[in-house]
């Protein structure tokens, strides 16, 4: 009886107590917080990148030839505006003296026939579209071209509404006259200057037609 009643209390696990499942205990493994605000970095989405413009510029020296040929393409406009002056020479004669050392080219420029279209044509073709020239020589000759043109409309307006003979309407035409060739005056020094300097002359109105040509 003594064994019965330690076999029935024996400290070794029956066979159903083997055979029953242990929960496993659960595994953590740690993450690196390097890695994951890498992870949460990169599946944010990325900024855009602000677009930005240029705008032409020469900070590179420009040759003295360059310089020189860009300064005298706007000899064109302001030798084609001359008879805008007559009012103003009239009436100043100091002013006249001024471009007295520019009377010489003047007079060659004018004892060739056709001398405006002919300078007009080849500055254009010969200089704008030409791609052996650099873009600072090209913009200057396109620069003087165009302000040719706008130069030249006037003209066209009074060939087409006639000259007035007196009165309001020629004191009208004499201020238009004054106007134009003073515009036409400081267009042609700024120009110069800028070119023997080396910078980029930019003319109101004509530096952005002049740059969507190139």
């Amino acid at each position: 009886m003594a064994t019965l009643s330690l076999l029935r209390f024996s400290p070794f696990p029956s066979l159903r107590t083997l055979t029953r499942p242990r929960p496993s205990p659960a595994v953590h493994i740690p993450v690196p917080i390097r890695h994951a605000a890498a992870t949460a970095a990169t599946s944010l989405p990325r900024p855009r990148r602000p677009v930005t413009t240029t705008t032409m510029s020469y900070r590179t020296p420009v040759p003295a030839s360059e310089r020189l040929f860009s300064a005298l393409a706007y000899a064109l406009p302001f030798f084609n505006s001359l008879h805008y002056g007559r009012f103003l020479f009239a009436r100043f004669p100091s002013l006249g003296l001024a471009i007295e050392p520019l009377l010489p080219l003047v007079a060659a420029y004018r004892s060739v026939p056709y001398a405006s279209f002919v300078a007009f044509f080849a500055l254009y073709l010969g200089v704008v579209r030409n791609p052996a020239f650099g873009r600072y020589v090209r913009f200057n000759a396109m620069q003087a071209v165009v302000l040719d043109v706008f130069l030249a409309l006037p003209t066209l307006v009074q060939r087409v509404l006639g000259t007035p003979a007196g009165g309001l309407g020629f004191r009208l035409l004499e201020l238009g006259y004054g106007a134009i060739f003073a515009f036409a005056a400081a267009c042609f020094l700024y120009g110069v200057v800028s070119c023997v300097l080396g910078k980029t002359p930019y003319l109101p109105i004509v530096a952005s037609a002049a740059d969507r040509q190139l």
